[in-house]
């Protein structure tokens, strides 16, 4: 199983990112599992941005207060990719993102817990500043 996320950089406050995570090693089950987005800034703990289950066109999708209105989290099933949409971007959006794979247990009731992912991505950075 491998997450590879792309599409970091740097941005101006106000300004939009769209992250791309391509799953491979299980792309004929990748509709079958939850993914998230999670994040983390330097001194604080990784924290969940967006959870999107594996509900296909009608999938359910979990936001971080910090971020709703802001992102969006999409996936292409056919294409065993997951997204990230960033728009208005703050400073406090700083962070390394990481693409994560739900558990084959996974449960909305966890959506925001990290143990409830188990394949991680190397994560890109993401820096907004004027």
């Amino acid at each position: 199983v491998q997450l590879v996320e792309s599409g970091g950089g740097m941005v101006q406050p106000g300004g939009s990112v769209r992250l791309s995570c391509a799953a491979s090693g299980f792309t004929f089950a990748f509709q079958t599992y939850a993914m998230g987005w999670y994040r983390q800034a330097p001194g604080k703990e990784r924290e969940l941005v967006a959870a999107m289950d594996n509900g296909g066109n009608s999938a359910a999708t979990w936001y971080a207060d910090s971020v709703k209105g802001r992102f969006t989290i999409s996936r292409d099933n056919a294409e065993s990719a997951l997204y990230l949409g960033m728009n208005n971007l703050k400073t406090e959006d700083t962070a390394v993102y990481y693409c994560a794979r739900g558990r084959p247990e996974w449960s909305d009731a966890f959506y925001n817990t990290p143990r409830a992912y188990d394949h991680w991505g190397q994560g890109t950075q993401v820096t907004v500043s004027s």
